[in-house]
């Protein structure tokens, strides 16, 4: 499975995609969608659009993974935070690409094993289990964060299932 992990952001986006075959994970490729500052909010959010349809064209993952807004004390920011993140999931969407969210405490778990972990844990970490990660940026290493978390949550899932199934036939 190719999947896209998404670090949302009005002004940086992070991208990280990540191949999943079995037990193992392979760096495929990370960067970041900018948006200009300088621009109004509806040229600022195409901006993003345009930027992960082209890295999604380039890639063709075959899911998205997308932090969930962390909401701060400022409400405008918030507000801006989650336009931009809504213009991102509709990005994915408009491709096709089932979407997956994910709390910022759930990835760092999923990462680091503590959910409260600093930025600097996750990107040691990420760049441990990525190699050829290791000089991803920090908003890059975050999406990779997410794209891990969806490949570890998906595998568990996917065992789970084949237990339950295995068992049910042993039931017979």
């Amino acid at each position: 499975m190719k999947l896209i992990g998404i670090d949302p952001g009005l002004t940086a986006t992070g991208w990280g995609v990540v191949v999943a075959t079995d037990n193992r994970l392979r760096h495929v490729g990370d960067g970041v969608v900018r948006s200009d500052p300088s621009h109004a909010l509806s040229e600022r959010l195409h901006e993003l659009y345009t930027g992960l349809a082209a890295v999604i064209e380039g890639h063709c993952p075959d899911v998205a993974a997308v932090e969930e807004t962390f909401v701060n004390r400022n409400p405008a920011s918030a507000l801006k935070l989650g336009q931009a993140r809504g213009a991102l999931l509709l990005t994915a969407a408009l491709f096709g690409l089932p979407v997956y969210e994910y709390a910022a405490n759930a990835i760092k778990k999923a990462v680091v094993g503590v959910g409260h972990a600093d930025k600097q844990q996750v990107r040691v970490m990420v760049g441990m289990l990525l190699p050829g990660s290791e000089r991803a940026s920090s908003d890059a290493a975050d999406a990779l964060a997410v794209a891990i978390c969806h490949a570890h949550r998906t595998a568990t899932i996917e065992r789970w299932q084949s237990g339950a199934r295995v068992a049910g036939e042993h039931a017979r």
